[in-house]
Protein backbone atom coordinates (compact mmCIF):
# COMPACT_ATOMS: atom_id res chain seq x y z
CA UNK A 1 0.00 0.00 0.00
CA UNK A 2 1.72 2.81 -0.41
CA UNK A 3 4.58 5.89 -1.46
CA UNK A 4 6.93 6.77 -4.08
CA UNK A 5 6.86 4.60 -6.69
CA UNK A 6 5.88 1.27 -4.80
CA UNK A 7 6.05 2.81 -1.62
CA UNK A 8 4.59 1.00 1.61
CA UNK A 9 3.12 -1.95 0.02
CA UNK A 10 3.86 -5.41 -1.92
CA UNK A 11 5.92 -8.03 -0.37
CA UNK A 12 9.62 -7.33 -0.62
CA UNK A 13 13.01 -9.01 -0.08
CA UNK A 14 14.79 -8.09 3.11
CA UNK A 15 17.56 -6.20 0.79
CA UNK A 16 14.50 -4.56 -1.25
CA UNK A 17 12.54 -3.71 2.01
CA UNK A 18 16.03 -2.15 3.39
CA UNK A 19 16.82 0.03 0.07
CA UNK A 20 12.47 0.92 0.55
CA UNK A 21 13.03 1.63 3.68
CA UNK A 22 16.50 3.97 3.42
CA UNK A 23 14.89 5.89 0.73
CA UNK A 24 11.96 6.94 3.05
CA UNK A 25 14.08 7.63 5.82
CA UNK A 26 16.62 9.91 2.75
CA UNK A 27 12.87 11.45 2.00
CA UNK A 28 12.36 12.79 5.50
CA UNK A 29 15.82 14.16 5.69
CA UNK A 30 16.39 15.45 2.46
CA UNK A 31 13.01 17.42 1.99
CA UNK A 32 12.45 18.69 5.88
CA UNK A 33 11.29 21.61 4.85
CA UNK A 34 8.27 20.21 3.30
CA UNK A 35 7.85 17.16 5.88
CA UNK A 36 7.47 19.89 8.42
CA UNK A 37 5.81 22.51 6.73
CA UNK A 38 2.78 19.92 5.95
CA UNK A 39 2.76 18.34 8.99
CA UNK A 40 3.16 21.74 10.71
CA UNK A 41 0.35 22.76 8.94
CA UNK A 42 -1.89 19.97 9.58
CA UNK A 43 -1.29 20.70 13.36
CA UNK A 44 -2.28 24.44 13.45
CA UNK A 45 -5.78 22.59 11.70
CA UNK A 46 -6.14 20.49 14.51
CA UNK A 47 -6.45 23.15 16.91
CA UNK A 48 -9.28 23.28 19.10
CA UNK A 49 -10.15 19.28 18.41
CA UNK A 50 -10.09 16.36 20.26
CA UNK A 51 -6.53 14.67 19.59
CA UNK A 52 -6.85 11.76 21.40
CA UNK A 53 -6.34 8.65 18.71
CA UNK A 54 -3.99 9.53 15.19
CA UNK A 55 -3.99 6.92 12.42
CA UNK A 56 -1.11 6.85 9.94
CA UNK A 57 -2.29 5.19 6.85
CA UNK A 58 0.32 3.42 4.98
CA UNK A 59 2.99 4.40 7.49
CA UNK A 60 6.25 2.88 5.99
CA UNK A 61 9.34 3.80 8.14
CA UNK A 62 7.16 6.20 10.33
CA UNK A 63 8.01 9.59 8.67
CA UNK A 64 4.82 10.53 9.57
CA UNK A 65 4.28 8.33 12.42
CA UNK A 66 7.16 9.70 14.86
CA UNK A 67 6.63 13.71 13.88
CA UNK A 68 2.86 12.82 14.21
CA UNK A 69 4.12 11.22 18.01
CA UNK A 70 6.46 14.53 18.70
CA UNK A 71 3.72 16.95 17.94
CA UNK A 72 1.02 15.38 19.69
CA UNK A 73 2.21 15.13 22.69
CA UNK A 74 -0.95 13.61 24.18
CA UNK A 75 -2.10 11.13 21.88
CA UNK A 76 -1.76 7.51 20.67
CA UNK A 77 -0.27 7.16 16.95
CA UNK A 78 -1.52 3.72 15.27
CA UNK A 79 1.01 3.10 12.02
CA UNK A 80 -0.59 1.07 9.48
CA UNK A 81 1.46 -1.04 6.86
CA UNK A 82 1.32 -4.38 5.13
CA UNK A 83 5.08 -5.04 5.60
CA UNK A 84 6.28 -6.12 8.89
CA UNK A 85 9.82 -5.05 8.46
CA UNK A 86 8.67 -1.53 8.46
CA UNK A 87 6.22 -1.68 11.27
CA UNK A 88 9.33 -3.19 13.07
CA UNK A 89 11.28 0.20 12.32
CA UNK A 90 9.06 2.22 13.49
CA UNK A 91 8.44 0.46 16.64
CA UNK A 92 12.63 0.62 17.02
CA UNK A 93 12.45 4.59 16.17
CA UNK A 94 9.76 5.44 19.12
CA UNK A 95 11.61 3.14 21.47
CA UNK A 96 14.84 4.85 20.65
CA UNK A 97 12.85 8.46 21.41
CA UNK A 98 11.01 7.61 23.98
CA UNK A 99 7.36 7.40 22.35
CA UNK A 100 7.20 3.23 22.90
CA UNK A 101 4.02 3.85 24.65
CA UNK A 102 2.32 6.05 22.29
CA UNK A 103 3.16 4.93 19.13
CA UNK A 104 1.31 1.12 18.19
CA UNK A 105 1.95 -0.72 14.41
CA UNK A 106 -0.84 -2.77 13.33
CA UNK A 107 -0.03 -5.01 10.09
CA UNK A 108 -2.84 -4.87 7.73
CA UNK A 109 -3.49 -5.16 3.95
CA UNK A 110 -6.17 -2.43 3.47
CA UNK A 111 -7.75 -3.94 -0.05
CA UNK A 112 -8.13 -7.47 2.27
CA UNK A 113 -9.71 -6.02 5.54
CA UNK A 114 -10.18 -2.66 7.43
CA UNK A 115 -9.08 -3.50 10.91
CA UNK A 116 -11.32 -2.68 14.01
CA UNK A 117 -10.03 0.64 15.76
CA UNK A 118 -11.25 3.02 18.73
CA UNK A 119 -12.88 6.03 17.25
CA UNK A 120 -9.84 8.25 15.43
CA UNK A 121 -9.52 11.76 15.96
CA UNK A 122 -7.11 12.59 12.77
CA UNK A 123 -6.00 10.26 10.05
CA UNK A 124 -2.50 11.22 7.91
CA UNK A 125 -2.34 9.56 5.06
CA UNK A 126 1.08 9.93 2.92
CA UNK A 127 1.41 9.04 -0.91
CA UNK A 128 -0.32 5.67 0.21
CA UNK A 129 -4.13 5.88 -1.10
CA UNK A 130 -3.28 5.62 -4.66
CA UNK A 131 -1.75 1.91 -4.06
CA UNK A 132 -5.14 0.84 -3.11
CA UNK A 133 -7.20 -1.04 -5.17
CA UNK A 134 -10.53 0.42 -4.42
CA UNK A 135 -9.43 3.28 -2.12
CA UNK A 136 -13.27 5.23 -1.94
CA UNK A 137 -13.91 1.60 -0.05
CA UNK A 138 -11.22 2.38 2.50
CA UNK A 139 -12.11 6.65 3.00
CA UNK A 140 -15.64 5.08 3.54
CA UNK A 141 -14.47 3.04 6.20
CA UNK A 142 -12.34 5.38 7.29
CA UNK A 143 -15.30 8.12 7.72
CA UNK A 144 -17.31 5.35 9.81
CA UNK A 145 -13.81 4.81 12.33
CA UNK A 146 -13.79 8.64 12.62
CA UNK A 147 -14.86 10.76 15.68
CA UNK A 148 -17.47 13.69 14.61
CA UNK A 149 -15.10 16.50 14.33
CA UNK A 150 -12.30 14.15 13.30
CA UNK A 151 -9.78 15.35 10.46
CA UNK A 152 -8.05 13.58 7.45
CA UNK A 153 -5.28 14.74 5.45
CA UNK A 154 -3.97 13.40 2.07
CA UNK A 155 -0.80 13.81 0.90
CA UNK A 156 -0.11 12.58 -2.55
CA UNK A 157 2.05 13.64 -5.70
CA UNK A 158 1.26 16.78 -7.95
CA UNK A 159 4.12 16.08 -9.97
CA UNK A 160 6.98 13.90 -9.49
CA UNK A 161 10.32 14.72 -8.24
CA UNK A 162 12.85 16.09 -10.63
CA UNK A 163 16.57 15.75 -9.85
CA UNK A 164 18.71 15.80 -13.29
CA UNK A 165 20.00 18.88 -15.95
CA UNK A 166 18.14 18.93 -19.30
CA UNK A 167 21.82 17.96 -20.51
CA UNK A 168 23.61 16.16 -18.75
CA UNK A 169 26.73 16.33 -20.15
CA UNK A 170 26.88 12.95 -21.78
CA UNK A 171 24.24 10.78 -23.19
CA UNK A 172 21.36 12.25 -24.98
CA UNK A 173 19.77 15.17 -23.30
CA UNK A 174 16.17 15.05 -22.35
CA UNK A 175 17.36 11.66 -20.01
CA UNK A 176 14.79 12.25 -16.89
CA UNK A 177 11.31 13.62 -19.17
CA UNK A 178 11.86 10.27 -20.95
CA UNK A 179 12.41 8.10 -17.93
CA UNK A 180 9.28 10.08 -16.52
CA UNK A 181 7.34 9.32 -19.32
CA UNK A 182 8.02 5.57 -19.61
CA UNK A 183 7.06 5.71 -15.64
CA UNK A 184 3.90 8.04 -16.45
CA UNK A 185 2.98 5.42 -19.15
CA UNK A 186 3.96 2.03 -16.87
CA UNK A 187 1.73 3.84 -13.79
CA UNK A 188 -1.25 3.64 -15.93
CA UNK A 189 -1.83 0.14 -15.92
CA UNK A 190 -0.39 -0.76 -12.16
CA UNK A 191 -1.49 2.37 -10.24
CA UNK A 192 -4.44 3.57 -12.13
CA UNK A 193 -5.32 5.80 -9.04
CA UNK A 194 -2.15 7.93 -8.96
CA UNK A 195 -3.14 11.38 -10.09
CA UNK A 196 -6.79 11.26 -8.54
CA UNK A 197 -9.09 13.77 -7.26
CA UNK A 198 -8.67 13.42 -3.58
CA UNK A 199 -10.79 16.27 -2.72
CA UNK A 200 -13.55 14.84 -4.44
CA UNK A 201 -13.02 11.23 -3.62
CA UNK A 202 -12.93 12.69 0.37
CA UNK A 203 -16.01 14.55 -0.24
CA UNK A 204 -18.27 11.17 -1.60
CA UNK A 205 -17.43 9.49 1.08
CA UNK A 206 -18.84 12.45 3.73
CA UNK A 207 -15.78 14.39 4.58
CA UNK A 208 -16.19 17.80 4.39
CA UNK A 209 -13.31 19.85 2.73
CA UNK A 210 -11.36 22.17 5.19
CA UNK A 211 -8.47 23.56 2.55
CA UNK A 212 -5.96 21.66 0.17
CA UNK A 213 -2.44 23.19 0.00
CA UNK A 214 0.72 22.37 -2.73
CA UNK A 215 3.56 22.35 -1.34
CA UNK A 216 6.47 23.00 -3.84
CA UNK A 217 9.70 21.44 -3.51
CA UNK A 218 12.66 22.87 -4.72
CA UNK A 219 16.23 22.01 -2.96
CA UNK A 220 19.79 22.67 -4.08
CA UNK A 221 22.03 19.48 -3.17
CA UNK A 222 24.69 21.48 -3.06
CA UNK A 223 23.37 22.85 0.71
CA UNK A 224 22.05 19.40 1.56
CA UNK A 225 25.38 17.32 2.13
CA UNK A 226 25.60 13.84 0.66
CA UNK A 227 22.57 12.59 1.44
CA UNK A 228 20.84 14.51 -1.42
CA UNK A 229 23.12 12.16 -3.33
CA UNK A 230 21.85 9.21 -2.08
CA UNK A 231 18.34 10.21 -1.90
CA UNK A 232 18.35 10.57 -5.61
CA UNK A 233 20.60 7.54 -6.22
CA UNK A 234 17.45 5.60 -4.78
CA UNK A 235 15.18 7.46 -6.50
CA UNK A 236 16.20 6.83 -9.68
CA UNK A 237 17.50 3.40 -9.19
CA UNK A 238 13.78 2.82 -8.49
CA UNK A 239 12.42 4.99 -11.40
CA UNK A 240 15.10 2.85 -13.48
CA UNK A 241 13.08 -0.43 -12.49
CA UNK A 242 9.95 0.42 -13.05
CA UNK A 243 10.95 2.10 -16.37
CA UNK A 244 13.36 -0.42 -17.83
CA UNK A 245 11.35 -1.98 -20.18
CA UNK A 246 10.43 0.94 -21.87
CA UNK A 247 13.45 2.64 -22.37
CA UNK A 248 16.06 2.55 -24.58
CA UNK A 249 19.43 1.21 -24.73
CA UNK A 250 21.37 4.36 -24.19
CA UNK A 251 19.27 6.08 -21.87
CA UNK A 252 20.06 2.67 -19.81
CA UNK A 253 23.24 3.32 -19.88
CA UNK A 254 23.75 6.77 -18.92
CA UNK A 255 21.14 6.20 -15.97
CA UNK A 256 23.86 3.27 -15.18
CA UNK A 257 26.85 5.80 -15.51
CA UNK A 258 24.60 7.76 -13.15
CA UNK A 259 23.97 5.05 -10.64
CA UNK A 260 27.42 3.97 -10.13
CA UNK A 261 28.44 4.03 -7.06
CA UNK A 262 31.46 7.05 -6.50
CA UNK A 263 32.18 6.22 -10.54
CA UNK A 264 32.99 9.58 -12.44
CA UNK A 265 29.99 10.05 -14.01
CA UNK A 266 27.31 9.31 -10.88
CA UNK A 267 25.29 11.66 -9.24
CA UNK A 268 27.70 11.46 -6.22
CA UNK A 269 29.95 13.34 -8.21
CA UNK A 270 27.65 16.01 -9.84
CA UNK A 271 27.26 19.29 -8.65
CA UNK A 272 24.13 20.38 -10.61
CA UNK A 273 21.55 18.34 -9.07
CA UNK A 274 18.38 20.45 -8.50
CA UNK A 275 15.40 18.72 -6.58
CA UNK A 276 12.35 20.10 -7.16
CA UNK A 277 9.01 19.29 -7.59
CA UNK A 278 5.25 18.95 -5.55
CA UNK A 279 3.07 18.04 -3.30
CA UNK A 280 -0.26 18.77 -2.39
CA UNK A 281 -1.96 17.79 1.12
CA UNK A 282 -5.44 17.70 1.16
CA UNK A 283 -7.57 18.24 4.42
CA UNK A 284 -11.29 17.07 4.97
CA UNK A 285 -13.63 17.07 8.29
CA UNK A 286 -15.72 14.21 9.35
CA UNK A 287 -19.25 16.12 9.98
Amino acid sequence: MTSMADHHGAAHDDESQAHLAELLDLDAEVLCAYWTDALSWVRRAATGTARVRILDLGAGSGTGTIPLAQRFGDAEVIAVDTSEEMLRRIRVKALDLGLAGRVRTVRADLDVVWPAFEPIDLTWASMSLHHLTDPDEVLGQLFTTMRSGGLVAVAEFSEHLRFLPHDLGFGRPGLEERCLAALSEEHAHSLPELGSDWSGRLQAAGFTLVAERVFAIELDPRHAGDSAARYAQRWLGRLRSGAADQLADEDLETLGALLDGDGPQSLTQRRDLQIRGCRTVTLARRP
